[in-house]
């Protein structure tokens, strides 16, 4: 049979519909390529969700923001990664007591009123001393025990473990269980068994912690919030423990652990941020921020009711994924994105968020990022990496916040 008019094939370069949610990197310090495409042709793009449901993928800058701050989108209680192994379920969960970032106002803002007090500019400048104290501890270990080292496992981790778990009154003894427990339940290769026990592990120690604490108080914020004026539960200030302590540990080790891998692999720049004042170095921290964004799935939010987004009508109920590592890289809202410049000084970035969910920690991450580079490019000045940059493992589809597994330096 003759057909009248030939059959148009398919594109192999066009772009699927409904995606996946992008995942793989060509340059580890550069997100997957197609956001860029979807950016620019497709900004308000379905998205195909683990377990099969379709949702909305959003990549522009101005829709992002405008997105976090609109009071019709919610968190849900898990976020969308690529691992198919773990679908959202079809109904909401229930929100476990204190874990607040999940929970809109004013649920949320009595928990957030109570907790922010602790993550002021005026309360990290308080703790700056120790934050200093800290830093150069883990810096004088590490030296002592190398070259070479990894400054992952010498200096990343455990300097925002010791900051975190000491603000909780968690003992010196028992941090090392505390960040195995948190590492694996941010883990998208660990196994349900092994999440099962690092969950249980995480929410069993702090209830021992938290009760200890009502009956013999401490200088800690635990012990503030079980002994405040406004009255909270055990199970409250457990979920309040949890929470800071997933948003708090790996997240800040994973940027000063990818922000040290940019700039050793550019020693133009790392030697421009020694020889800095403080002025560069609080411009260098946000364009790290800004350029790395780790927070490399996004953020997932539940449509509360109908709304439009970029021209796009999106159905309550439905999950968007709200792109933090493309709205970072949009050439609409900033100059050369892909480009690292330490100087930048442009639009605010989304690397915390935006809005009444914002990260809460966002000043105390800030202080510790500008403490600890300063210190290492300071203290370690032939600081540079001991293996090709190629050679860099990175943590890219096996985790939930992206970073580097290993960063072998020497001096």
């Amino acid at each position: 049979m003759t057909m009248p008019f030939p059959m148009p094939l398919p594109d192999p370069l066009a772009l699927p519909d409904p995606m996946t949610l992008p995942s793989r990197r060509g340059c580890p310090f550069d997100p997957p390529e197609e956001y860029a495409r979807l950016r620019a042709e497709r900004p308000m793009s379905r998205l195909r969700l683990p377990g099969g449901r379709v949702g909305w993928l959003v990549t522009r800058y101005e829709d992002v923001r405008a997105a976090l701050a609109d009071p019709r989108t919610s968190p849900p209680l898990i976020q969308v990664t690529p691992a198919a192994d773990l679908p959202l379920p079809e109904e909401e969960l229930a929100v476990p007591p204190g874990v607040f970032s999940a929970l809109d106002p004013p649920r949320q803002s009595r928990y957030r009123r109570l907790v922010s007090r602790y993550f002021t500019r005026k309360r990290c400048r308080e703790i700056t001393p120790e934050l200093e104290r800290i830093i150069d501890e883990q810096l004088t270990a590490m030296i002592g025990q190398g070259p070479p080292a990894d400054l992952v496992t010498g200096f990343a981790q455990p300097v925002p473990t010791r900051v975190i778990t000491g603000m909780l009154g968690i003992p010196e003894e028992q941090r090392p269980d505390y960040q195995r427990r948190i590492l694996t339940m941010l883990s998208l290769g660990a196994t349900p068994e092994e999440l099962r026990e690092a969950s249980e592990g995480l929410y069993g120690g702090l209830g021992e912690l938290v009760r200890d604490r009502r009956a013999r108080p401490g200088d800690d914020i635990l012990s503030d919030l079980l002994h405040g004026d406004t009255p909270l539960t055990d199970e409250e200030v457990v979920g309040i423990g949890a929470l800071l302590l997933i948003a708090g540990l790996e997240t800040t080790a994973n940027m000063l652990g990818l922000g040290a891998f940019a700039l050793l692999s550019d020693p133009a720049q790392a030697a421009a941020l020694r020889a800095g004042g403080e002025e560069l170095l609080d411009t260098a921290v946000e364009e790290l921020l800004r350029y790395l964004t780790i927070v490399q799935f996004g953020l997932t939010r539940t449509a509360r009711e109908d709304l439009e987004i970029a021209g796009r009508t999106v159905r309550a109920g439905e999950t968007i994924v709200l792109s933090l590592a493309a709205a970072n890289r949009d050439p609409h809202r900033y100059t050369e994105p892909d480009r690292l410049d330490l100087r930048r000084e442009e639009a605010p970035h989304l690397a915390f968020g935006h809005g009444v969910h914002q990260c809460l920690g966002a000043q105390l991450a800030r202080i510790e990022m500008k403490l600890a580079f300063r210190a290492l490019l300071r203290r370690l000045p032939e600081l540079r990496l001991a293996v090709p940059p190629e050679e860099v493992p990175t943590a890219g589809e096996d985790k939930v916040f992206y970073g580097v597994h290993a960063l072998p330096v020497t001096w």
